[in-house]
Parts: C-alpha cells; structure tokens; sequence
C-alpha cells in the first residue's frame, strides 16, 4: 500500500514537472516585432531562455554593407553585426507564462533594459524596464508561422 501511495506521488510530480517544461517552451520559435521590421529567434540555453535578430527589414546600411552595431557604448562592439545578435539574454521562466530576470538590448538605441516577458497564445508582451517594471515600456510580438 505504502508503495502504491510512493510510485502514485512520485508519477504526479514527474507530470507535473513534464508540463512546467512544456509550458516553459511555448515561447521557442521566431517572433515579429511590434514594428515589423526584424524578427527574433528565440531558443534556449541550458534552462534560461535567449533570442537574437534572425532577420531585418533593412539589413544593409546606406553604402550596402550590413549593419552593425554602432550605438553599442562599447567601443569594440560597435563593427560587430547587427545581423544574429543575441539582444534577449538569461530569462527564467516562472510560470503562469511569464519569463523573468532577464534584459533585452535595442540596438537602435545601445541600451540595455530589465526585462520581463508574458507569453498569451500567439502574442509576447515584452516589459523593457530600468530599475521597476512599473517605469517602462510594453510591446506586443506576434509568433511568426
């Protein structure tokens, strides 16, 4: 008996565990941002999450060189390409949909921002915030198919 109860218990946690994964990878995949013009591969490493520029709209500057990453306030950052840039970095899914404690870097700007990411269906809503999330700014991606 008690170890009909054990085997029970110990199923029930796997499941759960099983579902907390799935869940946790709903948000793989590539994702248009609000504005159209790049898209964001999203991925993992290990088990915290990472996106970077998979495709842009306008990929080469004025001369037709790709872009690079000029506004990065490193100095030594600023030829690298724009192009497969990681700009999402080590969030932490938390359930409930939501990915935390991560930053997201905007190349158009060479800042990088807290972050926390909220997974509803086939819409990300991407928090970018400095110190609270309550002072920032929220965009809505849409998963591309």
């Amino acid at each position: 008996m008690i170890r009909k109860i054990f085997l029970t218990t110990v199923l029930a946690v796997a499941c759960v565990i099983t579902a907390s994964a799935q869940n946790a990878d709903a948000i793989l995949g590539k994702w248009l941002s609000k504005t159209g013009e790049g898209q964001i591969l999203i991925y993992k490493k290990g088990s915290k999450f990472y996106g970077k520029l998979a495709w842009i709209k306008v990929p080469n500057d004025e001369t037709g060189k790709p872009k690079t990453d000029e506004k990065n306030p490193k100095a030594e950052l600023r030829s690298r390409p724009i192009l497969g840039l990681e700009i999402i970095k080590d969030f932490v899914f938390d359930g409930d949909d939501v990915y935390e404690d991560g930053t997201i870097y905007d190349p158009k700007s060479g800042k990088t921002y807290s972050c926390k990411m909220t997974l509803k269906g086939d819409v990300l809503k991407i928090r970018g915030y400095i110190g609270i999330s309550l002072i920032g700014r929220t965009e809505n991606w849409s998963r591309v198919k």
